[in-house]
């Protein structure tokens, strides 16, 4: 007797995609992941006290009342097949440590520039080119900042040419979403470019 051979759907398993989202203090890391995740993002933001004082530079961000002090975390779904799962790293010098640990598996980063304080950026950008990790700067559009050109960042930044320079609303899902697609088409890039030569 043939009981035939019902076709049970094969569920499929979205691939999982690691992301940091780097920058100087006060850049608005906490804010594209809580913009751009379709859960309540985890955060880990503590007050910022009066010891902070002589350590933290406030300098264009006098109105920063909290500092994040190990991670931020959020997930987006792309598509049936891609979740990323983002990871907003503290800002200040003294939490680098947790640093290696967030970068191990991730496929890339995005470092946000302020142009008020685009030094602050440097030390993402030396991270992320050390480790080799493929990574875009995205300038966040702060209001009252003066605006210059990509090209005028990519320059000041010393970027590599490859390396995409976009402008961004942190604050808004949609900008945040294509800073990283572009990234994610970045990464690819990268990949396929260093397969192909080894």
């Amino acid at each position: 007797m043939d009981y035939g051979h019902s076709e049970q759907p094969t569920e499929t398993v979205p691939t999982a995609i690691k992301i940091l989202i780097a920058g100087g203090f006060g850049v608005g890391k906490t804010t594209m992941v809580g913009a751009v995740s379709e859960t309540r993002p985890l955060r880990t933001e503590e007050v910022l006290t009066e010891s902070g004082v002589g350590i933290d530079d406030l300098s264009g961000v006098e109105e920063k009342s909290t500092t994040t002090v190990a991670m931020d975390f959020g997930r987006i779904t792309i598509s049936d097949d891609l979740v990323l799962y983002l990871f907003g790293t503290p800002g200040q010098d003294r939490f680098w440590f947790v640093w290696d640990e967030l970068a191990l598996g991730a496929i890339g980063a995005v470092v946000l520039a302020d142009t008020r304080r685009l030094a602050d950026c440097f030390p993402s950008i030396d991270y992320f080119e050390g480790r080799g990790t493929p990574f875009v700067v995205a300038v966040n559009c702060f209001e009252g900042a003066r605006r210059y050109r990509l090209d005028e960042v990519q320059a000041a930044l010393n970027l590599d040419p490859d390396v995409p320079v976009l402008l961004c609303d942190a604050r808004q899902r949609q900008s945040s979403k294509e800073v990283l697609i572009t990234l994610l088409e970045h990464a690819m890039k990268t990949r396929a470019a260093r397969n192909a030569a080894g």
